[in-house]
């Protein structure tokens, strides 16, 4: 069992200074990755509901926003020298597939391997729509994104024909450092998330869940991985806790359930107090090591 941390980077809050002082001082203590989310825009009001609440309402400090993924990964990973450093996740139908492939794949370069890549299909039309991104069929563009995305860390020459995207051969460097390419995570909850992890991930990402939800979900995906002729224990299950308030005596109901990585969601409350944030960390690693 690894303890990994979400940790959305709002600013002005998160500091270079703070940020590179906490991700040293949790990768002294063990903590093994951390995960970025996205969201480009934010807004005052929203008509699409938030799956990550029981309420459907996305909750988000006044006067603050997510940074940017790409240039955050490559500021931590330029702190540190083991910490992964996860997309949790990358809203990958409103972006262009072959500018992902190129950042990410310049970033697993520059940080030795670190990435884990984690997409998902969104859940604001309004995002998308400030974004200039066609809303409809955006499940099948993820799924089509991923193959080209696919060829472009993979192949010499890429290329891609398929209903929602074009790409005539040519060629994307740097290549990943993983090979055979950086590992592709898959988050969300729904049938058709499961689905395209059974057939594109490495891994699976869920977010606020409590062990024995975990653990349903876990074995609905375990029913879509046989339908594809693989095992659910080719694949990395990362799971967000479903608060930052969790006892860790939790861990090991976590592991029972099947995850192999816990995600704490830390920094949700606030930046102001290091000290305090890494102090709570250490009890997850402990618990987590004791399990090994």
């Amino acid at each position: 069992m690894k303890i990994g941390l979400f940790t959305p980077l709002r600013s002005p809050a998160a500091t270079p200074e703070f940020l590179r002082e906490f991700a040293q001082g949790s990768e002294s203590m063990g903590v093994n990755s951390f995960w970025l989310g996205e969201h480009v825009v934010t807004f005052d009001q929203y008509d699409s509901k938030y799956p990550g609440s029981s309420d459907g309402v996305f909750r988000f400090p006044e006067g603050s926003g997510l940074m940017d993924m790409v240039s955050s990964i490559g500021f931590l990973a330029a702190c540190t020298k083991t910490l992964r450093l996860g997309t949790g996740i990358c809203i990958l139908p409103q972006n262009n597939p072959v500018y992902v492939a190129k950042e990410y794949g310049t970033l697993d370069f520059l940080s030795g391997g670190r990435l884990d890549f984690g997409v998902g299909v969104g859940w604001s039309w309004e995002e998308f729509e400030a974004l200039g991104a066609p809303w409809p069929n955006r499940g099948k563009r993820c799924d089509e994104y991923l193959e080209v995305i696919t060829s472009c860390w993979t192949d010499e020459v890429s290329s891609f024909y398929g209903d929602m995207y074009q790409l005539a051969p040519c060629r994307v460097y740097p290549k990943p450092v993983q090979k055979p390419m950086v590992p592709i995570t898959v988050g969300g909850h729904s049938d058709a998330a499961l689905k395209r992890t059974a057939q594109y991930g490495s891994g699976w990402y869920g977010i606020n869940l409590s062990p024995s939800e975990s653990k349903s979900l876990i074995d609905r995906l375990a029913k879509f991985m046989a339908e594809e002729n693989r095992d659910i224990s080719e694949i990395e299950i990362h799971i967000g806790a479903i608060d930052d308030t969790i006892d860790p005596a939790l861990v090991e109901a976590y592991k029972e359930a099947g995850v192999t990585q816990l995600l704490i969601p830390f920094l949700r409350q606030g930046l102001k107090h290091l000290d305090s944030n890494l102090t709570r960390i250490e009890p997850f690693v402990e618990a987590a090591n004791s399990l090994s």
